[in-house]
């Protein structure tokens, strides 16, 4: 069955399926079971119908307080959880950067973007918000899926999809074209409709064959890589998960071919 990235919705232009990249031992990241989107304020009957035909059970909201109270999720039969990654309030009087040793092992990023991300990944905030959401991704059962979105779907959405997709073991092209198909779909937003199926597939299909701009979402990727060296020692040093936490989180989520 042909799978397409794009849930179309009528409230949501950047509404997309995490699934068919490859990953760790040449597995596919399993379609139906993540989700990445733009704000879900404004979804319509239709929409919310889809949403539940899709069992998705968890809807993690990156956004800040106030775009929360401003545009509520429309509400469904998920649950919500408030995952707001950019420290406010209360939480920078516990927020802080890692230690002063390792911050010495990670250069910072050259670029705006990539500084921003470093940043909330280094912070002991931004980490508690990436280690809750990974913790539902390991609660899910096998006809369950999750969404993480924020307003646009670009940075904070694009964060933790790097994040996602880098414990998966996809490539870091693979990482920034998925980053980059945003920039696509709000050039259709512009134009007031939506890609179809063909323009969507010829749209990653082309991004496919060009070597994508990975600068902002280095500061993912290279970050963890000079900290840590790997994904698999941040999961398990930083965010506190188990050696079987991590397979379980393979096992769940890539299939063979």
């Amino acid at each position: 069955m042909k799978r397409m990235r794009l849930i179309k919705l009528d409230g949501a232009t950047n509404f997309r399926d995490l699934g068919g990249y490859v990953g760790v031992d040449n597995k596919k990241v399993r379609f139906g079971k993540i989700y990445r989107a733009d704000s879900l304020s404004a979804l319509s009957r239709d929409d919310i119908k889809k949403l539940n035909e899709l069992n998705i059970v968890y809807d993690c909201d990156l956004r800040s307080y106030y775009e929360q109270e401003m545009a509520p999720d429309k509400a469904w039969k998920a649950e919500f959880i408030d995952c707001h990654l950019y420290a406010e309030g209360a939480d920078e009087q516990d927020d802080r950067a890692s230690s002063t040793k390792l911050t010495k092992k990670i250069k910072p990023m050259d670029n705006y973007l990539g500084q921003i991300y470093q940043k909330v990944l280094l912070s002991t905030y931004g980490q508690k918000i990436f280690r809750a959401i990974f913790e539902k991704l390991l609660a899910l059962k096998e006809n369950q899926a999750l969404v993480f979105h924020c307003s646009a779907g670009k940075d904070r959405t694009g964060m933790t999809a790097a994040l996602i997709l880098m414990g998966l073991g996809v490539s870091d092209d693979d990482i920034a074209r998925d980053y980059l198909i945003t920039n696509q779909l709000y050039h259709f937003s512009y134009q007031k409709n939506q890609p179809s199926d063909d323009e969507m597939a010829n749209l990653v299909a082309k991004m496919n064959l060009t070597k994508a701009d990975s600068a902002g979402i280095e500061g993912i990727t290279e970050t963890i890589r000079m900290g840590w060296g790997s994904f698999d020692n941040f999961f398990i040093q930083v965010l506190g998960f188990s050696q079987n936490d991590l397979l379980e989180l393979r096992n769940k989520f890539l299939e063979e071919k």
